[in-house]
């Protein structure tokens, strides 16, 4: 990363909305300026799980302030993601297409192992460098992070649905403090959290990390109270307790480094944090000054190599896990990224080696779903891939490999919503005629063979086969034939001469 580039990070917490801006420094980030507004989106949520149009209203309007603030950089200098709100809210795709377009820039919904791997790299980024066993936690308005870690290397990693905000609403619904609502809301907080105990275990690791706003929520009114500062103690936890009890309510809470937007979540904060000081036998807890944007700017100031070192680490990861047969998707990845590239040599598009990387690691895990059944494996592996977590990747990553994997055989019927998508056409175009060209399981023979495109808009495909290749290959020749007809429907049109 070259010195004095600008780099953004935007993180959509269920409680705040953050834009940490900066520049890199000798290949260091400095921070130059910092916006936080307190959204609140997480308490948002209807019975439904669907987000309330003052909710989305709110966060649009934010991010709108945040998108002018950004005006002029570039698409590679920003990274901006969403968390356990929006994982949970059903109308998540109505907020994020407005959503997207106010700030300038595309959110990614990450996923809880995805968070949770980059506050500990945001964390372990700002610490100093020791061979101490990590243990990070960060409790959010709606979930949970703990993560296990050495220097900079995350281990065990899981997020849980535990929140300040999530606690509040349900356990002090009125703002009604009392020693048995806090009992309450402390023993639920063990039973969601109960099998962390085993994953992260007193042994298992040296010092204990608090990350984000409810560690420093609780860190500002000890330290302002004359406990020390940068740490949290059980004794500390225990002292708020009885002062959050003697105010019986969280509007009469009055207390010295007790922020005007913390009062009305603090119940649920201090529960949560309570409830794992006790589970996990922590006596006292390091604040973190890293965390979520941190991590995230680890990742843009890294490069893109390494950013995709990642991916392609956790596709190897899930290929393996599943028992992927990895010489014949090395072949259909092979087979299926040569097609695209001759498509993209006649067609238009922003981004040829996203789509190309993409397309590479559909291919490759195409027949994950076969460790399951045969029968239908391709439902089976777009599953797969709609659940599993895997670091680096968004959820609308995911599940876009996860459509090329449903579609790469089969009906095209029901990828209809998505077959509006000129990009993820062309992927999965080339996609099925590589499962097709490979059918044998064994390296095809591709020469004379040409995929390109008609004029830009006009939404047609051209194969082209040597004359001789369906006298040659007739079984082949015969499932090309049937794909063209499976096309005639599509938005897109696949013709093929020569057999």
């Amino acid at each position: 990363m070259t010195n004095g580039n600008r780099l953004a990070a935007v993180d959509l917490g269920s409680n705040s909305f953050r834009l940490e801006i900066g520049r890199v420094d000798h290949g260091e980030f400095q921070r130059t300026e910092y916006l936080k507004e307190t959204v609140r989106q997480g308490g948002g949520l209807d019975e439904d799980r669907n987000l309330t149009p003052a909710a989305m209203q709110a966060g649009w309007e934010c991010l709108a302030r945040f998108g002018e603030r950004l005006a002029g950089f570039k698409p590679h200098e920003v990274k901006a993601v969403a968390t356990q709100t929006l994982r949970e809210a059903r109308n998540r795709d109505v907020f994020l297409e407005k959503a997207n377009a106010v700030l300038g820039f595309p959110i990614d919904v990450i996923s809880g192992r995805e968070e949770a791997r980059l506050i500990y790299q945001g964390v372990a980024h700002m610490l100093p460098v020791t061979t101490e066993r990590r243990l990070v936690i960060d409790v959010g308005g709606r979930s949970t992070e703990l993560i296990l870690g050495q220097g900079m290397t995350p281990g065990t990693m899981e997020s849980y649905r535990v929140g300040s905000i999530a606690w509040s609403k349900r356990y002090f619904p009125d703002g009604q403090f009392t020693a048995k609502a806090f009992e309450i809301a402390e023993v639920a907080a063990k039973a969601v959290l109960d099998e962390a105990f085993d994953a992260y275990h007193p042994d298992l690791w040296d010092t204990a990390y608090g990350s984000a706003g409810t560690v420093s929520a609780i860190g500002d009114v000890l330290v302002a109270a004359g406990w020390p500062e940068g740490v949290l103690t059980q004794e500390g936890l225990d002292w708020l307790l009885e002062r959050l009890i003697a105010a019986q309510s969280a509007d009469r809470v009055r207390m010295p480094g007790m922020r005007e937007d913390r009062r009305a979540i603090i119940g649920g904060g201090l529960s949560v944090m309570r409830a794992i000081f006790s589970l996990l036998g922590i006596t006292e807890m390091q604040q973190a000054s890293g965390g979520l944007r941190h991590g995230l700017i680890c990742d843009l100031t890294g490069g893109a190599r390494d950013y995709g070192d990642l991916r392609a680490k956790s596709v190897q990861r899930l290929a393996t896990k599943f028992s992927v047969d990895l010489v014949q998707s090395a072949r259909v990845s092979k087979v299926a990224t040569h097609l695209l590239k001759q498509v993209l040599g006649t067609y238009e598009t922003a981004d040829p080696e996203r789509l190309m990387r993409k397309l590479g690691w559909a291919a490759e895990l195409h027949e994950i779903g076969s460790h399951i059944a045969h029968s239908d494996y391709h439902k089976h592996g777009a599953y797969i891939l709609d659940n599993a977590d895997a670091a680096g990747f968004s959820l609308s990553e995911m599940h876009r490999l996860s459509l090329l994997v449903l579609g790469h055989r089969g009906k095209l019927r029901k990828l209809e919503a998505a077959l509006s998508q000129d990009d993820l056409v062309l992927q999965l175009i080339c996609l099925r005629l590589a499962v097709i060209l490979c059918h044998a399981r064994r390296d095809p023979d591709l020469k004379g063979m040409a995929l390109t495109t008609g004029p830009q808009g006009t939404h047609r495909l051209h194969l082209a086969c040597r004359t001789s290749w369906a006298v040659a290959y007739p079984q082949s020749a015969h499932l090309l034939r049937e794909e063209e007809l499976a096309w005639q429907k599509a938005p897109w049109t696949l013709h093929i001469s020569g057999i």
